[in-house]
């Protein structure tokens, strides 16, 4: 039997009611997975916050290793000197 006239209306509001509780569940869905792409990403962004300091300190090691490396270049061509002017 068909539906009457005095019907139709909650018929609408029983299917609008069916469609927002599917939307619902498409938006928690889709919330969850932007929170796991967000955790991921503050987890590369956290690697990638370690890398970037280990790279500094390799930095002033490296720097550091220069100055060090100069120093000795330094003495050596000191001694080189000091060697050529005793004329052996």
């Amino acid at each position: 039997m068909p539906p009457t006239t005095d019907l139709l209306p909650i018929d609408r509001l029983e299917e609008k009611v069916k469609q927002l509780v599917a939307m619902i569940g498409t938006l928690r869905a889709d919330r969850a997975s932007a929170l796991d792409h967000v955790a991921r990403l503050e987890r590369d962004i956290d690697a990638a916050k370690t890398r970037i300091t280990e790279l500094e300190s390799t930095t002033v090691d490296a720097s550091s290793l220069r100055e060090e490396r100069e120093q000795i270049r330094n003495r050596v061509v000191e001694m080189i000197s000091h060697i050529e002017k005793l004329n052996l």
